[in-house]
């Protein structure tokens, strides 16, 4: 009796350590956000919304066993790089950065951090990751799209304003990225008869300019790429876009405030993909390992109260094709 209390006895005190062990706090992760957008902007919302809500349901809560510090550089060129500079000397577990201007800027801070993007094109032709199977480094993540797609927006806003001959591309040099965007449209302009011109902007008074610049002459049009710039400027794009008569192609909040037709895909998944490559990494995975994920669909919407406003005829089997018709 008195072995097998002292054995009973002695099993107690040898689990009680791993009891209290097992009752120790989970540490608390940390990661850091660099948006590219300003943060009162419904998709920023949206998109911040969906990241939390993968992370959540992955178990992933904030203020109990993960932190996450945001940052949103309003397409700003020097916060972009103040903001990486700040996220990277937090040392956080892993960084989400949006677009080519902040992946490359908190690349040039780290390259040793874990690194998930979002909404970058051709990160491989941009020497960003080695492959899209096998990224290499501490970089992976979700491209919104390859530069040939550009080409498409030009083919689209050809078959929803047949008679254009003319397109501006509206865009902000401070953006890499929109270099291979511009090729593409370049290149595929002289098969449907239209003449395209580059419209670099650094501001509203620049785009302005360009936008009446392009209405001069019959038979224009814009082409406005996505990016953090445009998404800043894009009531002021609107506005002279609707003053001068000119159909628009742009991205999908663009065309539901006023544009006529957009092509792309849902930005605000790709915040809640990201989340789950964010999980993973949190759990052990390599970045290296993770194969860079690019959209399988794009979403065609058209804006006809835009088109009846411009005089236009939207073909009907283009409306058949429609994802989404704004009346």
């Amino acid at each position: 009796m008195r072995r097998r209390a002292f054995i009973g006895a002695l099993g107690g005190v040898a689990t009680w350590p791993l009891a209290a062990h097992a009752q120790q706090p989970e540490r608390m992760r940390s990661v850091g956000v660099l948006i590219d957008r300003p943060d009162d902007l419904p998709f920023v919302r949206a998109s911040v919304a969906a990241l939390r809500k993968t992370l959540a349901d992955l178990g992933w809560v904030e203020g109990k066993n993960i932190r996450i510090d945001w940052r949103f550089a309003a397409g700003n060129p020097t916060l972009f790089k103040t903001y990486a500079a700040e996220l990277v000397g937090l040392s956080p577990d892993a960084i989400l950065a949006a677009t080519t201007p902040g992946l490359t800027a908190v690349r040039e801070q780290t390259r040793t951090i874990p690194i998930v993007f979002v909404a970058v094109s051709d990160p491989v032709d941009q020497g960003l990751v080695q492959s899209l199977a096998r990224p290499g480094g501490n970089i992976t993540g979700f491209t919104d799209g390859d530069a040939p797609v550009a080409g498409k927006w030009l083919q689209l806003l050809k078959d929803v304003a047949p008679s254009i001959t003319r397109a501006a591309v509206i865009f902000n040099p401070g953006n890499p990225a929109q270099d291979l965007y511009n090729r593409a449209v370049e290149a595929v302009a002289p098969s449907l008869g239209v003449a395209v011109t580059l419209a670099p902007v650094h501001d509203d008074a620049g785009i302005e300019e360009a936008v009446a610049t392009q209405s001069r002459e019959p038979n224009g049009s814009l082409i406005v790429l996505p990016s953090a710039f445009n998404a800043k400027h894009a009531d002021t794009i609107i506005r002279a876009a609707a003053r001068h008569r000119l159909p628009l192609i742009s991205a999908a909040t663009m065309t539901r405030a006023g544009g006529l037709v957009s092509y792309w895909i849902d930005g605000v998944a790709l915040y809640a993909q990201a989340g789950s490559y964010i999980d993973r990494i949190l759990k052990g995975a390599n970045p290296a390992d993770l194969p860079v994920q690019q959209p399988t669909r794009y979403k065609l919407i058209i804006n006809l109260k835009n088109a009846k406003a411009l005089g236009l005829t939207v073909p009907p089997r283009m409306l058949d094709l429609a994802d989404e018709v704004i009346e």
